[in-house]
C-alpha cells in the first residue's frame, strides 16, 4: 500500500499508487507521490515515466475522512497543498509522464491525468470533478486540458463524468484499450518515447511547458483559494457531509459510499 515505483524497462520508470478501497489520497500519500515522480525524473537513466494505479479505479481524490475527522483546517490545508505539489510534479517531471487510467479518475486524479503528457485509458475509464459535491472548488485548471471550454463547465457544475472513449474522441486520451491491455499499451508508449535521447527528449518537455498558454500552477492556485473560502464559510462542511445532492447516476456510488 501506498507509492511504489518500479523500473520494468531500460529508460522506464512506473510509479504507482495503491491506496485501498478507492485511491483516495491521505496528505502524505500526495507528498510521497510528488517525491516519486520527482525522483523519477531526476533520474538521468530514465526517459519516460508512466503513472499508474492498483486496484479499482486510478484516483478517486482526496481523503475525505482525514478531513472529517481532524479538528481545524489543518488537513484542508495540507490537503490542498499535498495535491499542488502532486500535480505540479506530474507537470514539471523533467521527461514526459503517461497516465495509465483505469476505472474512475475524481477530484485529483483530474489534476494528475491533467498534468500528464500522454494519456491512455482502459474502455471502463470514467473521468470527472465531482467537486461541488464534496464541498470544495478546484482542478478546473486541469479538467480544461481535457476538454473543450463550454464542457468543462457543464460537466463541473452538473459533477458528471465522462467516458475514455469521449475524451479519446477530444484527442486528450491517446488511445482507449481493454483494462488487461492497459500496462502494456502505456508500456507501449514510453517504449517508443523512451527510445530517443535523454538529453534531447529533457529540453523537448521544457520547450512545450515554456509554450503551454495557461501558468497550471497559478491559476490552480487560485481555484484553491475559493475552497478555503468555502470552508471558512461553512458551507463545505454541510455540502461534504452529505455528499451534495447530484443527480442519480451523474456520480460513482460506491466510490462515495467507501469515501463516506
Amino acid at each position: 500500500m501506498g507509492v511504489s515505483t518500479s523500473a520494468p524497462e531500460e529508460g522506464i520508470a512506473v510509479v504507482t499508487v495503491d491506496f485501498p478501497p478507492v485511491n483516495a489520497l491521505p496528505v502524505q500519500g500526495w507528498y510521497d507521490l510528488a517525491a516519486a515522480v520527482r525522483a523519477a525524473g531526476a533520474d538521468p537513466k530514465v526517459r519516460c515515466v508512466v503513472l499508474a494505479a492498483g486496484g479499482r479505479g486510478f484516483n478517486a481524490g482526496v481523503d475525505i475522512k482525514e478531513i472529517q475527522r481532524t479538528t481545524g483546517h489543518d488537513a484542508l490545508l495540507g490537503a490542498n497543498r499535498g495535491c499542488y505539489e502532486a500535480f505540479a510534479a506530474v507537470y514539471d517531471c523533467e521527461v514526459p509522464v503517461v497516465a495509465a487510467v483505469h476505472g474512475f479518475c475524481l477530484g485529483g486524479g483530474i489534476g494528475l491525468v491533467g498534468n500528464a503528457d500522454v494519456v491512455v485509458a482502459s474502455d471502463d475509464a470514467t473521468f470527472g470533478l465531482p467537486e461541488l459535491d464534496r464541498g470544495a472548488l478546484g482542478a478546473a485548471t486541469h479538467l480544461s486540458r481535457l476538454v473543450p471550454q463550454h464542457l468543462m463547465r457543464a460537466l463541473y457544475y452538473t459533477s458528471r463524468t465522462v467516458s475514455a472513449q469521449e475524451l479519446h474522441g477530444h484527442g486528450s486520451v491517446w488511445r482507449v484499450v481493454p483494462r488487461e491491455g492497459l500496462r502494456e499499451a502505456a508500456l507501449d508508449l514510453a517504449r517508443e518515447i523512451a527510445a530517443k535521447d535523454g538529453q534531447l527528449i529533457r529540453l523537448a518537455k521544457a520547450a512545450i511547458n515554456g509554450i503551454d498558454p495557461v501558468d497550471v500552477h497559478r491559476s490552480y492556485r487560485f481555484e484553491q483559494g475559493f475552497t478555503f473560502e468555502a470552508n471558512l464559510s461553512g458551507v463545505a462542511d454541510r455540502v461534504r457531509d452529505t455528499f451534495g445532492t447530484p443527480a442519480a447516476g451523474t456520480t460513482d456510488d460506491t466510490v462515495k459510499e467507501e469515501q463516506s
